[in-house]
């Protein structure tokens, strides 16, 4: 199924990134660098709920755009507009992908990929995730991640505005070097969401039975 290889990538980041097998190796970084990544991930720990629209592009061409909603812990929910008939909802260990158009659902290990950063009850760097990089850019800070023991299964890098500090994109980047970014537009947090929004009714289950 084409449409769901060029996705799920796109969102859910299960790509292949350039390291040898093996465990990950962590930047050295200096003082205030150190300093940069301890508030960040304060800023994502301290992240309850998020809520956004998101602009998909790639360096292949590809676009698309939609909403993203995130309630830590464990909760997400990503659905393209169209044409792309693609919704993601997790509440819990599992991502459920649906395609609309082919009716077909399957399930995914939330924590096997790097949207699993965003949704864990608390987030660290140094034990099960390692900084592969870090960078400041004219008020931007960029950070790099790979999970440290399997490195290969896929690597992400988060972008901030600083002062105030704010998620305002991440990067990915598949086996065939395509990077494909994610940027977050009109972004709200720590406002209450619709429970609902991570609730999902399989559509096999709905339909009426043949007569």
């Amino acid at each position: 199924m084409l449409r769901a290889v060029a996705i799920i990538p796109v969102i859910v980041a299960l790509t292949v990134a350039a390291f040898p097998a093996g465990a990950a190796t962590a930047a050295a970084l200096s003082a205030s660098a150190r300093a940069d990544v301890a508030r960040v991930k304060d800023y994502l720990n301290a992240m309850t709920t998020l809520q956004a629209r998101f602009l998909q592009v790639t360096s292949s061409g590809a676009y698309a755009e939609g909403s993203i909603y995130i309630s830590r812990p464990g909760k997400l929910r990503i659905e393209y507009d169209p044409p792309v008939p693609v919704l993601m909802v997790s509440a819990g260990n599992s991502l459920i992908y649906y395609d609309k158009e082919l009716g077909q659902v399957s399930f995914l290990s939330i924590d096997a990929t790097p949207a699993g950063y965003f949704v864990s009850e608390r987030i660290e760097f140094g034990g099960e995730i390692t900084v592969t990089g870090f960078e400041r850019r004219r008020g931007a800070l960029r950070l790099s991640l790979v999970k440290t023991d399997d490195p290969q299964e896929g690597n992400i890098t988060l972008v901030f505005r600083d002062r105030p500090l704010a998620l305002k994109k991440w990067i990915v980047v598949d086996a065939q070097g395509i990077e494909t970014t994610i940027s977050l537009l009109g972004i709200r947090s720590g406002h209450d969401l619709n429970p609902d929004l991570f609730r999902f009714a399989d559509p096999r289950e709905l339909k009426e039975p043949d007569r």
